[in-house]
Formats: C-alpha cells, sequence, structure tokens
C-alpha cells in the first residue's frame, strides 16, 4: 500500500473516531436536555447556552493565539450557512425530546444518512458503491422497524426529527465541499453564535404575542416564556455549553476528515448509546422492533466499513 493510501485510510478512520466521540457526546448532551426540559423553555436553553459557550470558545481562542484568525473565519459566508443547517437540525431535534423516547427521536434523525448518499452522489459526486449503498438501505430499513409508521406506536412528534434530518445532511455536505479548510474552532463559533441569535429571535417573538391557551399549557417548552434561572440552571447550562463548543468541533473534524457517506453510517453508534441512556435514565426498555431495528442499523455499518476496506 502506497503513503497516498495509507494516509487516506488514516484520514477515515480518524474520522470514523470522532463521529463516534461525536455521537456519545450528543448522546450525553441529549440525556441532560430531556431531564430539564420541564425546567426551561427551548429558545431559553438555547440563548442562554450560547451566552456561556461564546465567551469560552473567544477566551480558548485567544489563549491559543488564534483569535482574529477564527473570528474571520467563523463570520464567512458557508460556516455561517453551515450554522444554520445545524441549528435547524438541533431545534426539530431538541423540541422532539420532551416528547419521545431518545432512541425514536434518534432513529427519526437517522434518515440523514439518505440524504446525505444521495447529495454525495449526485452533488459533490463522490461514490458510494453497490456495498455502500446496501449498507444505507438497510439502515433506512432499520429506522423503519424502530419508528413504525402507520402503527399506534408511531408519534408524529417524530416527524420533527425526520425534517432536521435534511438540514442535518445539508449541514455536513456544506462541510465537506465548501468548510474543508475552515478552522473547528471558527466552525464552532459561527455554530454557537447563530444558536443564540435563534433561542434570542424566536424568544423575543413569544413575547410580543404571548401564546395563550391550551397550546401554552400542552407545550410549554416549546410556547412558554422564560422562567426564572436558578444556580443549577446555571450549572447544567454551562454543562450544554461545552458540549455545544466540543460537539461543534467534533462533528466538523469528522466530516472533514473523511467521505460524508462513510462518516453518516457511523453515526449510527449513537442509538446504541441512547438505547442505554433509555434504560438507565428513564426506565424505558427497548422492545423486540426497536432492537431488531439497530441490529439492522449496526448491520449496515460494517457493511459500509466493508465496503471501505474494498
Amino acid at each position: 500500500m502506497n503513503k497516498g493510501a495509507d494516509t487516506h485510510l488514516q484520514n477515515i478512520m480518524g474520522g470514523v473516531l470522532l463521529i463516534v466521540a461525536a455521537a456519545l457526546a450528543i448522546s450525553i448532551q441529549d440525556v441532560v436536555f430531556k431531564l430539564f426540559s420541564s425546567d426551561l423553555t427551548l429558545w431559553q436553553i438555547f440563548a442562554l447556552r450560547g451566552v456561556i459557550a461564546i465567551p469560552l470558545l473567544l477566551t480558548i481562542l485567544w489563549a491559543r493565539g488564534v483569535y482574529h484568525v477564527a473570528l474571520r473565519a467563523a463570520f464567512g459566508i458557508w460556516p455561517l450557512i453551515r450554522a444554520v443547517f445545524i441549528t435547524t437540525t438541533f431545534l426539530a431535534f431538541y423540541a422532539a425530546i420532551p416528547f419521545l423516547s431518545l432512541s425514536t427521536v434518534g432513529a427519526a434523525n437517522y434518515i440523514a444518512p439518505i440524504f446525505v448518499a444521495l447529495l454525495s452522489a449526485y452533488v459533490i459526486k463522490e461514490a458510494v458503491g453497490p456495498l455502500g449503498w446496501l449498507g444505507v438501505l438497510l439502515g433506512f430499513a432499520g429506522v423503519i422497524v424502530l419508528l413504525q409508521p402507520g402503527t399506534d406506536a408511531f408519534s408524529p412528534w417524530a416527524m420533527l426529527p425526520i425534517m432536521g434530518a435534511a438540514f442535518y445532511a445539508l449541514a455536513h455536505i456544506t462541510t465537506r465541499v465548501k468548510c474543508q479548510d475552515t478552522p473547528l474552532s471558527a466552525i464552532s463559533l459561527s455554530q454557537n453564535v447563530v444558536m443564540l441569535t435563534a433561542g434570542a429571535v424566536f424568544s423575543v417573538i413569544l413575547f410580543w404575542f404571548k401564546p395563550q391557551g391550551e397550546v401554552v399549557q400542552d407545550y410549554p417548552y416549546i410556547f412558554g416564556l422564560w422562567s426564572t434561572v436558578e444556580l443549577t440552571d446555571w450549572l447544567v447550562l454551562l454543562l450544554l455549553a461545552s458540549f455545544a463548543i466540543g460537539i461543534g468541533m467534533l462533528l466538523a473534524g469528522a466530516y472533514q476528515a473523511a467521505p460524508p457517506a462513510i462518516i453518516s453510517t457511523f453515526e449510527y453508534s449513537y442509538l446504541v448509546f441512547v438505547a442505554v441512556w433509555d434504560i438507565l435514565f428513564f426506565g424505558i426498555t427497548p422492545t423486540f422492533a426497536s432492537i431488531s431495528g439497530m441490529v439492522m442499523i449496526v448491520a449496515a455499518g460494517l457493511l459500509v466499513l466493508r465496503r471501505n476496506a474494498r
């Protein structure tokens, strides 16, 4: 094997390690969101988390001596577009978290690899290959088994993360094509700025219009106004801010290192993590359907790995 092939394989392995680490971090962050979603509104969490995350990230950049470089790169057109895609994904995802199990929300979101594969094949012209397509389709079938559309087990809230999945794919294709050389710290900064802006804008809209009636009573997490922030809330927000910085870098680094069609398959590891958290924190035992779906998803990942080895 020549040096170029060795480097390519190292990049892929590095990307896989980064995306698995990102999946673990996101799964832990999601547990925190679900546990504290009854205390603060979605928009309040996004706004206040950004208020903490951005100064923290800027301090790190200043200490590393890359403050000005990262600041200029973060406000480029493509990092900002990518940040809008990611923010839309997370808003759709976290809006559904209080109403579904983490496994169900994650499964709905994992239709994203279908979009990633399609965009990879037809927009950036990266070959997926027969085994790659088979792996993606098998993963999609596993998601269908998990969601059980058309049955009583299916929830309309699952449509939100499905919508977010499309934006998730757009974000990572943008990373691969337009943000390949953008510093990870700049990508994380632009992402946190856009998330803070989204939280602040929607908070102002809700404060201005002040929704009333059953919609607020039934869904205070989405339509309620800001509540008092206690010391424990600030500590949770600090934790979420730290996750936001780290996850942003891990995700961007993974998709910079290797082709999206490969990396997106290993994001399925998130489903294993949240299945464990569902049992430990929320007493939700996986059903036969969910276990079957996860087995199919793991098999999909192995197919893509075998395709890459070839």
